[in-house]
């Protein structure tokens, strides 16, 4: 079975217990099936590191970008186009915005919204959109700005059907986290249940958000197969199946992903 973590922080993971070493977490997750691994920026400060990680390891590719809470990293649309023309990076992200964890005057955040739009559709990179508390705002520069031509995944989907169909509208993947799998994540399920089978990703958003039964402790890569199996049983589809097709979405998205031998 091959699975893709679609989104984790390889560089933001505690390895305390394995000893400093991220060749324990990285061979603990394909024990598990999870055999690519796409590693995301969030502030382009750190960039270098996640290239080097990237680098060490055929099945990890990375992503250049700025989180919406960066609020005081200078983002340009050069610097981003520049950084993207790696064979390493697949992506521009993770970017879009966030209004729950901002706040005063947030226009900063929406014109660099518009400035990852800009540089996805010039490096021919799909997009990597998180939206909190936003999606109304988030939803209407993707459509003013043309995002469908990057095209994307909106990745750690908590918002509703209607958000989700607008998305797919525009050319985007639903990326669905561990959050699926909480007893009252009853909105986001049904939209697991609706989206296209040849639009779903997963993800772990790892170091953050890890799966029932694994809710509470820092996630990791490996717990990727909870997300899988739960979707998988919401749609009344076999896991091999699952995986295969979600294994399929991400690397017909993220173009520049080196794809394993399966």
């Amino acid at each position: 079975m091959y699975l893709v973590d679609s989104h984790c922080h390889l560089d933001l993971l505690d390895l305390t217990l394995d000893h400093g070493s991220l060749d324990q977490v990285l061979s603990r997750a394909q024990a598990h099936g999870v055999q690519y691994f796409l590693n995301v920026c969030v502030k382009l400060s750190d960039f270098p590191l996640l290239l080097r990680t990237a680098e060490a390891y055929p099945f990890v590719s990375a992503s250049v970008g700025s989180h919406p809470n960066e609020q005081h990293e200078e983002v340009s649309l050069d610097a981003l186009v520049k950084l993207a023309e790696n064979n390493k990076v697949v992506a521009i992200g993770e970017t879009g915005l966030d209004y729950f964890r901002s706040t005063g005057d947030l226009a900063w955040q929406r014109d660099r919204f518009r400035t990852h739009i800009h540089a996805a559709k010039e490096s021919q990179k799909p997009l990597i959109i998180h939206t909190r508390d936003a999606k109304q705002d988030t939803i209407h520069i993707m459509q003013e700005e043309d995002a469908s031509q990057a095209g994307g995944v909106m990745h750690c989907f908590t918002e509703d059907w209607d958000t989700a169909k607008q998305a797919l509208d525009l050319n985007f993947y639903i990326s669905f986290s561990g959050i699926v799998t909480f007893k009252n994540a009853t909105t986001i399920q049904e939209v697991a249940k609706r989206v296209p089978m040849d639009r779903i990703l997963i993800e772990t958003d790892s170091p953050y958000l890890a799966p029932h039964p694994q809710r509470g402790k820092p996630n990791e890569p490996s717990y990727i197969r909870y997300t899988a199996e739960y979707i998988a049983s919401l749609r009344n589809m076999n896991i091999d199946e699952f995986a295969a097709q979600t294994t399929q979405n991400f690397f017909r998205l993220f173009k520049g992903a080196m794809k394993p031998y399966v």
